[in-house]
């Protein structure tokens, strides 16, 4: 008996052996609504691999992109939820949530990328103690490139976008679209390729990275740069998850997360000509946009600051007052 419980013992200790390497593993689930393709989804995969890596696995996080688990406009209400752990936003879809979230997505707001990292580090302060009200943190913000108008003739004047109907992802580029004259529509991103084909389209606003990600050439050839916006990204994690690490996988993740705001922002810079280049591989005429256009993006935009400012709370409005000032 005795030699029996000793084999037994021993089984035992060499199963826990076995297990505790398992059992102390972190698995996460990660949604975005990009493609692979993107930007975004390449950064977030470097990201993941850094944090299993430097975790030394205890941290796995099995990344969802293109809409695949969770579509775009759901993943923060996810995340908050614990439906899933981690998740990528754009932060102009909860604009009905709080005016700051709108404040990137009005035209003329944060022109270049310097504009827009500024912009960045007077909201950050905001966005961070408003998560956390929520139960989440965001540990990346990454900006968009600047955006144009895809069409199917040549921009040569104001006159050439009337009446067109654009699709738009926000109430701010719709109000843009409207003042310029357009038929303006939201529309998720995964829905742009059918929404040519039916016609529901003519025209797309939006950056030179989408263009390529839903192969744009396929519906229109000419692609008018306007810059006018940076709007943002950001990671979101769900606070109780991320308390469930240990001290150590916290401090990897965080370190992570600030190593994909730096590198994320270096290659938005970079995909706007590397993106061009391709849509110009592909036939896509790419242009600079006529004064008259920019002119009345300018005079929408103006219009959208001031309404703002009359929505926004006192916090917000120091916001914004705050990141003037960092451009004088």
């Amino acid at each position: 008996m005795n030699r029996r419980a000793l084999i037994a013992s021993a089984a035992f200790a060499m199963s826990v052996a076995w297990t505790a390497p398992t059992l102390a593993q972190t698995s996460w689930t990660m949604a975005s609504g990009y493609p692979e393709s993107s930007f975004f989804t390449q950064n977030i995969r470097t990201m993941v691999k850094e944090i299993e890596e430097k975790s030394a696995g205890k941290l796995k996080i099995d990344l969802r992109s293109n809409d695949s688990l969770i579509k775009l406009d759901a993943v923060k209400r996810a995340v908050q939820s614990g439906q899933i752990q981690i998740g990528e936003i754009r932060l102009g879809v909860y604009g009905n949530e709080a005016a700051m979230y709108n404040l990137d997505n009005i035209p003329g707001v944060a022109t270049t990328f310097d504009q827009a990292t500024k912009l960045t580090e007077a909201q950050a302060p905001f966005f961070d103690a408003m998560f956390k009200k929520n139960g989440l943190r965001a540990i990346t913000y990454v900006a968009w490139p600047g955006q144009g108008f895809y069409t199917k003739q040549p921009l040569k004047g104001l006159a050439d976008l009337k009446s067109q109907k654009l699709r738009i992802y926000s109430k701010q580029t719709q109000i843009m679209g409207e003042k310029l004259g357009m038929e303006a529509l939201i529309l998720p991103f995964a829905e742009v390729p059918q929404a040519f084909s039916t016609g529901m389209i003519q025209a797309l606003w939006t950056s030179a990275q989408t263009g390529t990600d839903v192969q744009i050439w396929d519906y229109v050839k000419h692609f008018t740069y306007t810059g006018t916006m940076h709007n943002k990204n950001a990671i979101l994690v769900n606070e109780r998850a991320f308390r469930q690490l240990d001290d150590a996988t916290q401090k990897v993740v965080l370190a992570a997360g600030e190593a994909a705001t730096k590198r994320g922002w270096e290659l938005a810079k970079k995909a706007s000509e590397e993106r061009e280049n391709v849509l110009k591989s592909h036939g896509v005429t790419i242009a600079q946009s006529p004064k008259d256009v920019l002119d009345a993006i300018e005079a929408a935009g103006k219009g959208m600051v001031a309404e703002w400012l009359s929505t926004a709370s006192a916090e917000e409005k120091g916001v914004y007052e705050t990141y003037r000032k960092s451009l004088e």
